[in-house]
């Protein structure tokens, strides 16, 4: 008979307290084991992981303040890096340095473009317990976001797109890539007030338009576990799109929601749910 999670915790805190009662030669009663303040609970022979948070293009770390908030309630140590979105090549090696700097296991969280990004960087890293994808793009090795977005009917986005070209100090020039501020909330965010749309026009990040065509030299979700969320609204990604990279990769879970494409904001608790059941999967797997 298979116990449910929740039994199986009760059953191993009770046990691990008993184990303890019998060393120390106390004879008290065992009362019921709880965790601290609110925190994570799990196997205390396996160390809580670090939840580390990649955002994606035309935003920066501050998207991910509401899972980042709940998150921390739930007593998780979070680090939310900036994503340079300079390009996949670029981008997946700064995040893959910046990766070997934590020491433990980790669960590794990519929005939008931060999912390529963290399925190359989390190649050979051990410590990657595992990948969760929220509205993402996961291409494979070999595979560019071009290529596999063009399998799919083209999302709304990419009619909204803004080109401003740019030259580097040692004179190489490049071309960034913007959201049409009067057409962010539209394509982007489009379950969010429109106040707060306004903001995030005025202060998006660009993505360099070479990391549309970057391919990818490896893909982590090829080997380690992955949870998907995909926004049933999304109008940046296609969600057939969304879904067919969750069924090809696998996904332990998948979870669909009402959400445009920036559910980490609009649905903050949502994607904290998922983030702790990919936690606590490697916790008592």
């Amino acid at each position: 008979m298979r116990i449910p999670r929740a039994s199986r915790r009760t059953v191993h805190a009770a046990r691990w307290g008993a184990a303890l009662l019998a060393l120390s030669g106390t004879t008290a009663v065992l009362a019921p084991t709880t965790a601290q303040a609110g925190g994570p609970s799990g196997d205390p022979g396996r160390q809580q992981p670090t939840i580390v948070l990649v955002h994606g293009a035309f935003a920066d770390a501050s998207s991910w303040n509401g899972v980042v908030q709940r998150l921390q309630r739930n007593g998780y140590t979070v680090d939310a890096p900036a994503n340079p979105l300079r390009g996949v090549a670029q981008d997946s090696a700064y995040l893959a340095s910046y990766l070997k700097s934590i020491s433990g296991p980790i669960i590794l969280v990519g929005h939008s473009y931060g999912g390529e990004v963290i399925s190359q960087a989390a190649v050979g890293n051990a410590n990657v317990k595992a990948l969760v994808y929220i509205n993402a793009i996961m291409p494979a090795a070999g595979e560019s976001q071009a290529v596999l977005a063009a399998r799919f009917a083209p999302a709304p986005l990419t009619k909204a797109l803004r080109q401003v070209p740019f030259r580097n100090a040692d004179g190489t020039t490049g071309t960034d890539v913007y959201i049409q501020p009067d057409q962010l909330r539209q394509v982007f965010a489009a379950d969010l007030p429109a106040a707060q749309t306004a903001v995030m026009a005025a202060t998006q990040r660009p993505i360099a338009m070479s990391a549309f065509a970057d391919k990818l030299t490896g893909a982590a979700w090829r080997d380690k576990p992955v949870y998907a969320l995909i926004g049933r609204q999304d109008r940046a990604i296609n969600p057939s799109l969304e879904r067919f990279e969750a069924k090809r990769a696998n996904a332990r879970k998948t979870v669909e929601i009402d959400s445009s494409h920036v559910s980490l904001v609009s649905h903050s608790q949502a994607v904290k749910d998922l983030i702790v059941n990919a936690a606590e999967d490697y916790m008592w797997k």
